[in-house]
């Protein structure tokens, strides 16, 4: 097999084209048996091997640098790049990145996870190689779904207005997570569906110079003519208003074109746009027929039906529940329909979906237009996905105190994806923020009532929830409305209080059965608002002089712990508090109850911390009684109060 023979680009360089038809072919069928076993991203990566091997057998990395968008579609450069050893770790803790990172590998010239970050990336590194005096390559990879990405937009803009040596490739598959929307999409269909500008033009230009004694001058007249040619065939006009010099659309799985137009735009000395057209699957039927499906995988392909809903389903159905009684309901996505439930919705309310494309910034301003006209939007979106348009979140909802609903999917430990999709932050940079309303579940039933509630409030909300199944809970009757700000005691307890946020209520309840082996009647709050916080129960925990124990799957600076200090210090109300949530590092990628392991959230870590507490607390008191925290916010059967 030629790919057991490859293990950096250099490899590549003497082979002929024959050999590397047929390693493309080995790569996809290396890519087939390690992503079946380990998951990762499926399509994207299958349709990108013939431009990857063209890439690296053109350039020379890591002297030429290459960038890629997102990095969904980097594991083929990762197998060129001396990694294929490691996919049987893909994705998993302490194994093989998902996406590029720099710390992993000196090719890997700018770590991703985001859409439309490649363009400026690459663009500053132009900018670093001319003022440096160096003369190597500069190329960013970025995918059609990631140029409806307005920092694009704004990378293309410069780029074109400094006009230096910049080589772009559109790797055009058709498809992103979902089908890509608006006018980008439209225009690269017309330019896939006919290719002949290029090749007109050249063919063109090149019988006028043939012409004796006047064909140069008529060239160069037709040079002057170039943009009334270029709007005449459409081709490419948009890209070279933006500065660039467009060629394609090429075949991206036909090795000798894409190798051939490598070699005659790696070195022109301007911004040049290379948009090559690829098939997202190619090679595995399955992924070819529903890209949107196999876009990634999570282990082997087929698996068995879960009898318990995930957060993100039981959000999804319960919003669909709610837009049939209120026509007002809205919902937003940016390019994650699938993603975020929300493909019943739309089938259901067409009319009242919107998938922006990649645009959180612009979601949200939409959301604030929408709500100033009467309707209730609800933006469905992942927690990193959210911090893209913060100030947005602050400018157009917040600060005009809008009734926009942030459903804010993935918060907290997202796993496998890593440290650009751990939705750790999203409490810290909301939480600062006036007139918003932030709120998490204990389990799926909980999510009910917290959608319907927000639906009927009159500003600002967020409603974050995890990136795992429900607790299996009944979820019984219509949602209902929620007391807001007010906490639920689900364990009652005298000697330390731990409050718990969202999944973290179970874990604590498991953890106060242990302390409870123990001799330590330990009560559990679920918190369910991080603002507003209970001013009441706080207050009255502050009376009764227990230690608290915060419990927490967000960063602990900024975090719902911090909130409950900042409340005792506010009211100069001396109490021990003890914060628990993820540290002050990126969490690595990993499976979910490692990454919780490596961040201390844990029952048996919570007994541990709880131990400390109470100990320290007996020694300050000197044997002084301790009240009993009463039983309050509760209802029968587990209902919400």
């Amino acid at each position: 097999m030629l790919l057991e023979y490859v293990n950096d680009p250099r490899d590549l360089k003497g082979m002929r084209i024959d050999e590397l038809e047929e390693l493309a072919r080995e790569i996809r069928a290396f890519l087939i048996e390690n992503i079946m076993a380990t998951g990762g991203h499926f399509g994207a990566n299958l349709g990108v091997v013939e431009l990857t091997l063209a890439l690296h057998y053109v350039l020379d990395s890591p002297r030429d640098r290459i960038v890629w968008d997102v990095g969904h579609q980097a594991y083929v450069h990762k197998i060129l790049t001396g990694r294929k050893h490691l996919f049987p770790s893909l994705r998993q803790y302490k194994g093989l990145a998902g996406f590029p990172k720099r710390s992993e590998s000196e090719h890997d010239f700018f770590g991703v996870g985001h859409a439309s970050t490649s363009l400026s990336a690459a663009l500053g590194m132009v900018i670093a190689r001319d003022v440096l005096g160096q003369k190597h390559c500069v190329t960013a990879v970025i995918g059609d779904g990631a140029m409806t990405g307005g920092m694009a937009f704004e990378a293309l803009n410069h780029a074109g207005h400094l006009k230096k040596r910049f080589l772009v490739i559109l790797n055009d598959n058709e498809m992103s997570i979902a089908p890509n929307v608006g006018a980008m999409s439209h225009y690269l269909t017309r330019l896939r569906s006919d290719p002949h500008y290029g090749k007109l033009k050249s063919e063109v230009e090149g019988l006028l110079r043939q012409i004796p004694a006047i064909g140069s001058r008529l060239a160069t007249f037709t040079e002057r003519m170039k943009d009334a040619l270029k709007y005449f065939m459409v081709q490419g006009a948009l890209f070279e208003e933006f500065g660039f010099s467009y060629f394609g659309p090429i075949d991206g799985h036909d090795l000798s074109a894409v190798i051939a137009i490598l070699e005659q735009t790696k070195d022109m000395d301007k911004p040049v746009l290379l948009h090559v057209v690829t098939q997202k699957g190619k090679g595995y039927p399955s992924a070819e027929s529903a890209p949107d499906k196999l876009h990634s995988v999570g282990g082997p392909v087929t698996k068995p039906v879960k009898p318990v809903p995930s957060y993100t389903q039981v959000f999804a159905e319960t919003l669909t529940l709610l837009a049939k009684e209120d026509s007002r309901i809205v919902a937003v996505t940016a390019a994650m329909g699938p993603g975020t439930g929300l493909t019943k919705f739309a089938d259901k309310f067409p009319d009242r979906f919107f998938d922006v494309g990649i645009a959180e910034q612009h979601a949200t301003t939409l959301c604030a237009g929408l709500a100033t006209a009467g309707m209730k939007p609800v933006f469905a979106v992942y927690s990193t996905f959210l911090q893209r348009a913060y100030d947005q979140v602050i400018h157009d909802v917040c600060i005009q105190n809008l009734p926009v609903v942030f459903a804010i999917d993935r918060a907290g430990l997202v796993g496998p994806d890593g440290e650009t999709h751990q939705g750790a932050f999203d409490i810290a940079y909301l939480r600062t923020v006036p007139n918003i309303t932030i709120m998490m579940p204990k389990d799926e039933d909980e999510l009910r009532h917290m959608l319907y509630t927000a639906l009927q409030m009159d500003g600002p909300v967020a409603v974050r929830y995890a990136r795992e199944d429900g607790t299996g809970v009944t979820m019984a009757g219509p949602p209902g409305l929620m007391p807001v700000g007010k906490a639920e005691v689900v364990r009652d307890g005298s000697d330390v209080a731990i409050l718990a946020l969202g999944p973290m209520v179970a874990v604590c309840e498991n953890a106060a059965r242990m302390l409870e082996r123990q001799g330590i009647a330990a009560a559990v709050v679920n918190m369910r608002f991080v603002k507003p916080l209970d001013s009441d129960l706080l207050m009255q925990l502050a009376a009764s002089r227990v230690p608290i124990v915060t419990v927490e799957e967000a960063s602990q600076s900024g975090g719902m712990g911090g909130a409950v200090m900042e409340f005792f210090g506010a009211q100069d109300v001396a109490v021990r508090v003890h914060p628990l949530g993820l540290p002050d590092h990126f969490m690595e990628h990993g499976s979910r109850p490692e990454l919780l392991h490596a961040a201390g959230l844990t029952a048996q870590h919570v007994v541990e911390i709880t131990l400390q507490a109470v100990a320290a607390a007996k020694q300050a008191l000197k044997g002084e009684a301790l009240l009993t925290l009463p039983t309050s916010g509760r209802r029968p059967g587990g209902r919400l109060g």
